[in-house]
């Protein structure tokens, strides 16, 4: 039975997008699968990992008949990437798959979709937003790299959400720094109307970034207490939600610190990218020293060597000296896009925010 014959690339691109979250090692082998169903034309691939589902669809069926299959979804998919740009065509006789083009073919072992287990949705969600594509990929580009990767916290692994008024936030900390972006609405969500908030997987954010494109199309998002789904051009992605309690952001943040500069952020991430050179894995700690004028980047390592750098920037507080990981600096500082960054201080002791001027938009507590 003829299932698809199209353009490789008509049927790369879902496959491309379903195949991300898919599992190399399973507990349960068919996970490895991606479930394919044809009705007529319309043929849509889902994918799991029980945690996180995506689906998409496209009209590229042949034929009237209706059909539902799984089969690899990683040798399907390297066996398209490897054959050249034309037609290819996807059959389907006794529980095997075959793919043809020109004069390749190849022949996949198959599984019943009946044994695919798929997430249940909810039936009832407690609050819908609606908002371009770009702006929750800003959203998520300005905090993912704060997030925890396998903290014993594991409501640290992923990140904040918070939906109230017009207001969207998101946050996230691994316990050392913490990174918080907010963005306004147009239209208030409909729903309960109260403040939502939720801990969305590592996961899933990272495949949210890999999916969502720099278009002003509209995103929905749909929340209940334990899963999110996220709906955008023809993909439709679920998340289970982590549960626990997320830290109060809001005490984290410093506020009314004396001491506040501008500087250029290329001029910064230089400096701080070849003080880095002579720090070690283990100890990845950068100086900063303030004086009027003038900030001095140090480092020094276990066989005495050293790096300083100098950058003049219009400063007139006090003399501080504090001591950075200069990864958590450079994580920020290359996911901005601004050309000056403020960074305000209290004392040695106290943590420092790095702000945008002007904006209360995004902070960063180190």
């Amino acid at each position: 039975m003829l299932l698809v014959k199209i353009h490789r690339d008509a049927l790369l691109r879902p496959l491309q997008i379903v195949s991300g979250i898919v599992e190399r090692r399973h507990t349960l082998p068919i996970l490895a699968n991606i479930l394919i169903r044809k009705d007529g034309e319309n043929v849509s691939l889902l994918s799991t990992d029980i945690e996180v589902q995506i689906s998409t669809h496209a009209a590229i069926g042949s034929g009237k008949d209706v059909v539902a299959t799984t089969v690899a979804a990683r040798k399907l998919l390297d066996i398209l990437r490897a054959l050249p740009e034309t037609e290819v065509s996807l059959s389907l006789t006794n529980k095997r798959m075959t793919i043809q083009s020109g004069k390749s073919r190849f022949a996949l072992q198959t599984q019943s979709a009946e044994e695919f287990p798929t997430v249940a949705q909810a039936e009832h969600f407690s609050a819908k937003v609606e908002l371009p594509q770009k702006t929750l990929k800003h959203l998520f580009n300005m905090v993912h790299f704060s997030m925890a990767q396998q903290d014993i916290r594991y409501y640290l692994n992923g990140m904040l959400l918070v939906i109230e008024g017009k207001e969207v936030i998101a946050v996230a900390t691994d316990g050392h720094r913490l990174a918080y972006s907010r963005v306004e609405l147009t239209e208030a969500p409909s729903g309960s109307g109260q403040r939502q908030e939720i801990i969305i997987p590592r996961k899933t954010i990272l495949e949210c970034q890999h999916l969502l494109e720099d278009s002003d199309e509209i995103l929905e998002i749909n929340l209940t207490a334990n899963q999110v789904k996220f709906s955008f051009g023809d993909i439709e992605l679920i998340s289970k939600l982590v549960e626990g309690k997320f830290p109060d952001f809001q005490r984290v943040i410093p506020k009314g610190q004396k001491n506040s500069l501008v500087v250029d952020r290329d001029l910064l991430q230089a400096a701080l990218q070849r003080a880095a050179i002579l720090t070690t894995d283990k100890f990845k700690g950068v100086r900063f020293s303030l004086s009027p004028n003038r900030i001095t980047v140090q480092s020094t390592n276990a066989e005495q060597e050293e790096a300083q750098e100098e950058i003049e920037v219009e400063y007139g507080g006090d003399a501080v000296e504090i001591g950075f990981n200069v990864s958590y600096l450079l994580d920020v500082l290359s996911n901005l896009k601004n050309d000056k960054i403020q960074i305000s201080l209290g004392d040695a002791n106290s943590s420092a925010v790095i702000t945008l001027p002007g904006s209360e938009n995004f902070k960063y507590v180190v």
